[in-house]
């Protein structure tokens, strides 16, 4: 399996991206792609790449993760992240978690930990005993960005052939204090396993997870190839009148996009192909 061929694609949200927005995000997951791609490039694994590139994100304040999260009803930032390893299926998550800029960091610190998900003031105290820095006052919400749904993800292959995914989000703005959606959910937002491949989601939580998006395309993976997989997200949200974007890897590296959100923010580069970010995205322009 391992041909030494390595690849990574990063999404930054399937929403309508305000005009004002439309570059800083390009711009933001090409960066996220390029991080990923130089850790890849030197040997480096897939997780590490994923883990890297995500916090690029969420340290972004253009997109709905981390710095940028957005507030719920009461005001406040609840943030979500999660994260797979597809050699040893582990996975690591957290959910409405308020003092870490990096959730995703504490989620890559979990992966070997018994539970795949800690919840609120329980996550924060385990990012404290790994030694994770976390801010002295909770996140304060971003300006609002005018995306209804948006979170952002990362998968990648490397050179030894292993896959990885992560997502990480600001949550939904103005929603109900504890609301948890798909993003850290595996199977729903996210999953990686290899010899299979890595998908990372965004778009309406609540129908993501009620179909098990993440998990549809995997199966689809395991008998099509990276295009017709990320085409499988289309009947399901359909069916709920919902919007979602993907980014997925097959088991060779292959890169598949879909969306039926008005835009998609993503980037992606794979060995021996030139980089390539952009917003609004045609499915046969992906290699």
């Amino acid at each position: 399996m391992a041909d030494g061929r390595w690849a990574i694609a990063v999404h930054g949200g399937a929403c309508r991206i305000p005009s004002a927005l439309q570059a800083p995000r390009r711009e933001g997951c090409a960066a996220a792609a390029e991080a990923g791609r130089m850790i890849l490039e030197r040997g480096g694994s897939a997780l590490e790449a994923v883990k890297t590139a995500v916090c690029l994100l969420e340290d972004d304040p253009a997109f709905n993760a981390g710095r940028g999260s957005v507030a719920n009803a009461d005001g406040e930032v609840e943030m979500d992240a999660g994260i797979m390893d597809g050699a040893t299926l582990d996975v690591g998550a957290v959910a409405c978690v308020r003092f870490l800029y990096n959730p995703v960091e504490t989620a890559h610190a979990m992966l070997r930990e018994p539970p795949v998900l800690l919840v609120g003031a329980g996550a924060e105290a385990f990012a404290s005993s790994r030694g994770i820095a976390e801010a002295r006052e909770p996140v304060r919400p971003a300006t609002p960005c005018g995306s209804d749904h948006d979170t952002v993800g990362c998968v990648a292959r490397d050179r030894e052939g292993h896959v990885a995914a992560a997502t990480s989000t600001g949550g939904l703005a103005g929603t109900l204090a504890g609301r948890v959606g798909d993003a850290p959910l595996p199977g729903c937002g996210f999953y990686a396993e290899d010899g299979i491949g890595a998908v990372s989601l965004s778009g309406d939580g609540e129908a993501i997870a009620r179909m098990l998006l993440a998990a549809r395309v995997m199966r689809a993976l395991e008998t099509t190839g990276a295009k017709a997989a990320a085409a499988a997200i289309f009947d399901p949200m359909a069916r709920l009148g919902a919007e979602a974007g993907v980014i997925l890897l097959d088991r060779e590296g292959a890169i598949g996009i879909a969306h039926n959100s008005p835009q998609f923010a993503a980037a992606y580069v794979r060995e021996g192909m030139d980089p390539v970010s952009a917003i609004v995205w045609e499915q046969d322009d992906v290699r």
